[in-house]
């Protein structure tokens, strides 16, 4: 199935995954597949799965926390949602419901099913942000075992690639704790994203 999958044209392909239920049993909500991409995307936001908000609008990172990520990134909305320029690609698609303490991981389905199959379409990515643990584990399969400790190793991976906390709000206190991220990692990922995107001067 994935060797016929991989021979899709890409916008085909694109269409499979935005028609996907294979977690559909597991979602309160039911699937719906939240991603942006084009085959000329020169940056990658790896997130870990749709919120409700996103869910609801169908619209990637549209909450608080795309709000800070666009800080961060020193971008509009409209040129993050320019699919010409950023691809969008959580761990998992889907809003996977909430827990105790937040939401759910992504569901473990669906990274295996795609994930590999839409990275080989896009060959023009310079730059790939890697937000929160199910990002690390899957992207950094050497890296430390903490996002924290993958965050401080962020010149390892330097210009390629920037593991990242996750921008929710629930992490103001780890930002409070660790200043030298939006004070060291941000300016310099504000300078290589403008590099990539050709806004320099």
């Amino acid at each position: 199935m994935t060797d016929q999958l991989a021979e899709l044209p890409f916008q085909e392909l694109v269409q499979r995954v935005r028609a996907c239920t294979l977690c559909a049993d597991h979602l309160p909500l039911g699937p719906r597949p939240v991603v942006q991409l084009s085959q000329t995307s020169k940056i990658l936001v790896v997130g870990q799965a749709p919120g409700r908000r996103v869910h609801d609008t169908g619209l990637p990172f549209n909450d608080p926390s795309g709000d800070r990520l666009r800080a961060w990134m020193g971008i509009d909305r409209d040129t993050f949602y320019d699919d010409r320029q950023l691809a969008i690609l959580p761990m998992g698609f889907c809003y996977p419901g909430t827990g105790k303490s937040g939401d759910l991981p992504p569901r473990p389905e669906c990274a295996p099913a795609w994930r590999q199959l839409l990275l080989d379409r896009l060959p023009d990515i310079a730059l790939t942000l890697v937000i929160g643990q199910y990002a690390h584990a899957w992207h950094l399969p050497d890296g430390e075992r903490s996002v924290t400790g993958n965050v401080q190793q962020w010149t390892r991976y330097w210009p390629t690639l920037v593991p990242m906390p996750h921008p929710s709000p629930r992490n103001n206190l780890w930002l409070r704790r660790n200043p030298w991220f939006e004070q060291e990692v941000v300016p310099a990922l504000q300078r290589r994203v403008a590099e990539v995107l050709g806004q320099t001067d």
